[in-house]
């Protein structure tokens, strides 16, 4: 039996003149086109191009037919067989879409792989302030606070000299550096300090690092600094200065590698160094030089500069919102400059240019890196969301399209800015300081060596070699669904976008677009009998589909408002939507008459204290919700009627105010998990443990959500029986979900990171007081790279499989207890009757004992009421189901 695998090789075999041969097929011997059958078009191409298989053209064929005819799931081949016809336009339409298909899933970005970090030795106490790479030597220059400076060996890093800087002006307890820069072109550092002055120290002088200027008067403290020298005129350089004044001013050199300065009197100090005074730069005094200056920041401190010599502008920016970051134009014939002032919310740390892209990125105290066009100061090119706290450093990749960003939560950031999304997230490996710690990034690319600095402490990051890392869907993934009627994979994404999967290999069958138009898809669920889909948006509406692409219904959940909907549970008779509010909205399944769909009333009225965020379902009459306060109801679905409510501490927290729209969005990375400890994101009913097991006080039933902590309830006795640290808690939430057999439970955390815990025995029997023993712990893997967003479990023919989707916009597929297939979209198909090697990001790590969401229930099964057909002249409504993106998405290279 032939497979998709051998068609995408026998289209790769195919050259030029093969596809030649088979458009001369499509041309009837009067020269006009036609269409073939299925079993002309094998025999036809057979015979004349010569390479290949009956059966491979027989499989191409298919293909193309399900492509041309808009067919979404093929449930009878045969029917193809018999009426399906194939014509030239089809058959080049269907090798365009597999290309581009190829194209786009196979598009995946440099992942650095790094070294242990190492921690260098420091020979001083005091924050380092600043690295330098000395390009004549190939060594390391770093200076502290202090002003201790340090050369380091170019290829261990280690500390080869120090040396303390000299500076009159103050007494040496009293020395304090803000910044240093390297002026490679007269071989000196500029030093500034709080002494209001800037030092010159040459580099190559018998005495080492002898100061040869000082300049001095001036108005403000210099903070920052930036030195920049122009690639076809080394004379011409520009020195710029930023204070705590919110000033910014510039030195240009118009003859540096001469000197500096002129010597207009025999004015030195104890240094031996010349004294020259900002006064004597601002009168002209010096020919050599002159100064510009504008103080648009006033009074904020000018966090960093920078000279763009391609813009000719001066590029600034600090932590007032009005004044984030400055650019000063500079005006031709003229030494003034022109100001624009571009606006964020909180103000900014860090900036930093990228002179192919013409691109400005700024590091907001806000959590968002922006990045900016010069022009443009309405609003930034795009928003760049992943940090939960201020960004403090931002650093561009010259030679890639790709940003590195540092957060005060200690984690790093690497994005691909083509792409707008996060590649590679690093966190959990940088020391454990106190909060205000000073840290600088110095990035060598020419190395891809990163150097971080925390107060006194210097971390070394290397890489050992970069792998490619696949995306499945261009956009973060949101939630991802098993059809066993099918045997396919439904993944949705934060661009309203659901993609449909083989789970047998891999890859794309389908693909919906804007399924709520640019409203974010924040839960999906499958009716019992798998053919229909409900995707949940931002929009507040649910939508009804059927695998052919149409909406079929329009639930109004919202009431006319974008809201966001957590979870959507189907029951025999209702669907229940909820995460907004404390009630519950439900729909009652005899109001599916109409497209548009109203709610109806929940006849238990309003019981939560605050907004019901998930559910589940036990039969026969079993139902409970849980809210972001941390309470638990359980209900008679049947009277609709609350029978107990559990909480996790005696003591209940009343009016406690929930905010789940900013602090509640666990599908987005941009979010703090504060004052949520308690939030109930999850619940699962452990379905093996029957309704004697919970009177006889075992659990039965499952929650998570903040914190990292795992619960476990009776729900007949309302009582918690047991609960345990599943993953650190400075991570935030978590998302679970718990196997049909009752065995397996797997969380999953921001980091990506999935553990699978035996929970077979765990809390079976009733305790004295509340069990806190860990579950032992199966099995520890990371297929992901960012924040895991949904987790699900599936019986694929007779195995158990764990699927996971991500923010790095992956999905991706496991065998329990966990080791990793494959990523859905990767080129390389895998096929699940043969053993699957690991995959590379995996990180398995057995028998081990470890202590330190969101979930979605999965729907139960309908018996026998399904949703109305409005029939074939119902429109689609909502999403875009076309040619360029309704296809089998088999990897093709032509």
């Amino acid at each position: 039996m032939g497979t998709r695998m051998e068609v995408a090789q026998l289209e790769n075999r195919m050259n030029t003149e093969d596809y030649r041969k088979l458009q001369g097929l499509f041309v009837d011997p009067s020269g006009a086109p036609r269409s073939l059958s299925r079993a002309e078009f094998i025999n036809l191409a057979w015979s004349s191009v010569g390479r290949g298989s009956k059966e491979e053209y027989g499989l191409l064929f298919d293909s193309v037919v399900v492509t041309q005819e808009h067919r979404g799931l093929l449930l009878d081949i045969d029917a193809v067989k018999e009426e399906g016809r194939v014509d030239w336009g089809g058959l080049c339409s269907f090798l365009l879409l597999e290309l581009s298909d190829k194209v786009k899933n196979t598009r995946s970005s440099s992942v650095p792989c790094w070294k242990p970090p190492r921690t260098l030795t420091c020979p001083h106490r005091d924050p380092v302030q600043k690295v330098l790479y000395l390009q004549s030597s190939g060594q390391y220059l770093t200076v502290s606070k202090g002003g201790t400076v340090g050369l380091r060996d170019r290829e261990d890093m280690s500390l080869l000299h120090t040396h303390r800087l000299q500076n009159s002006t103050v007494t040496p307890k009293d020395l304090w550096v803000t910044d240093m820069v390297l002026l490679h072109n007269v071989n000196k550092i500029a030093v500034s300090f709080t002494s209001k002055e800037v030092c010159f120290y040459d580099l190559l002088s018998k005495v080492e690092f002898s100061c040869k200027y000082k300049l001095q008067g001036l108005k403000f403290t210099p903070w920052c600094l930036d030195y920049w020298v122009d690639p076809s005129q080394p004379d011409l350089a520009v020195l710029t200065i930023g204070d705590i004044g919110g000033q910014v001013s510039a030195l240009y050199f118009t003859s540096a590698e001469i000197s500096l300065f002129e010597r207009l009197s025999l004015r030195m100090d104890s240094d031996s160094a010349d004294i020259v005074l900002w006064d004597d730069l601002v009168k002209g005094k010096h020919h050599c030089c002159y100064t510009v200056t504008h103080r648009a920041h006033a009074p904020a401190w000018v966090r960093k500069v920078r000279y763009l010599g391609s813009l000719e502008a001066f590029v600034s920016c600090s932590t007032r919102p009005q004044s984030s970051m400055v650019i000063g134009w500079r005006e031709k014939e003229s030494r003034g400059l022109r100001v624009t002032l571009f606006f964020t919310k909180r103000g900014v740390w860090d900036m930093d240019h990228h002179h192919g892209l013409n691109l400005i990125a700024t590091a907001g105290v806000d959590h968002q890196v922006l990045l900016w066009n010069p022009y443009v100061t309405s609003e930034p090119v795009c928003r760049l969301v992943g940090h939960t706290s201020p960004i403090t450093a931002v650093q561009f990749m010259q030679t890639k399209q790709q940003l590195l960003s540092y957060s005060k939560d200690k984690v790093l950031c690497l994005w691909d800015v083509s792409l707008q999304k996060c590649v590679h997230r690093l966190a959990g490996v940088f020391p454990k300081t106190q909060e205000d710690t000073h840290t600088i990034l110095f990035l060598h690319e020419e190395r891809q060596l990163l150097l971080l600095s925390f107060n006194s402490l210097l971390l070394l990051l290397e890489t050992t070699r970069e792998e490619k890392r696949t995306s499945s869907h261009e956009h973060p993934v949101t939630c991802v669904l098993y059809n066993s009627l099918f045997r396919q994979v439904v993944s949705s994404d934060s661009a309203s976008s659901v993609i449909c999967w083989l789970a047998d290999t891999g890859q794309k069958v389908k693909q919906f677009h804007r399924c709520h138009g640019n409203a974010e898809i924040s839960a999906m669920a499958l009716d019992g009998t798998q053919t229909r889909l409900f995707t949940a948006g931002a929009d507040g509406e649910v939508k009804v589909w059927d695998f052919n692409g149409r909406c079929l219904h329009r639930m109004n959940a919202g009431l006319g408002r974008a809201v966001e909907i957590s979870q959507v549970l189907l029951l025999k008779r209702s669907i229940l939507v909820m995460g907004w509010e404390r009630m519950l909205t439900v729909f009652r399944l005899h109001s599916f008459s109409q497209s548009f769909v109203e709610p109806s009333e929940w006849k238990g009225g309003v019981q939560h204290r605050s907004d019901v965020l998930c559910a589940a379902f036990q039969p026969p009459q079993t139902l409970v919700t849980g809210s972001y306060d941390g309470e638990i109801i359980v209900w008679n679905n049947s009277t609709e009627k609350a029978l107990r409510k559990l909480r996790p501490h005696a003591e209940h927290r009343e009016g406690k105010k929930s905010h789940f729209h900013t602090q509640m969005r666990l599908n987005s990375a941009n979010t703090e998990d504060s004052d949520n400890s308690d939030a109930i994101t999850a619940l699962f009913f452990i379905s093996e443990r029957t309704t004697a097991v919970a009177a006889a006080g075992g659990a039965d039933l499952v929650s998570c959500g903040a914190s990292g902590v795992v619960r476990l309830w009776n729900t007949v006795h309302s009582c918690l029986v047991g609960h345990f640290t599943a993953h650190n808690k400075d991570l935030g939430s978590i998302v679970t979900t718990v196997s049909p057999c009752g065995k397996y439970l797997v969380t999953a955390d921001r980091e990506g990171t999935l553990k699978t815990w035996d929970i077979q025995h765990y809390c079976l029997e009733p305790c004295d007081g509340v069990t806190k023993e860990t579950p032992t712990l199966l099995c520890r893997f990371r297929p992901h790279l960012d924040r895991v967003t949904h987790l699900e479990m599936c019986l694929h023919g007779d195995t158990l499989l764990l699927l996971s989707a991500s923010s790095d916009c992956s999905v991706a597929l496991s065998y329990l207890p966990g080791s990793t297939i494959g990523l859905f979209g990767q080129e390389e198909q895998w096929c699940l009757e043969r053993p699957a090697p690991l995959h590379p990001q995996q990180e398995p790590e057995r028998n081990q004992r470890e202590q330190g969401g969101q979930g979605r229930e999965r729907t139960p099964p309908v018996p026998s009421e399904t949703l109305p057909d409005l029939g074939p002249n119902t429109p689609a409504e909502g999403g875009e189901w076309t040619e360029e993106n309704f296809y089998s998405g088999e990897e093709l290279t032509v």
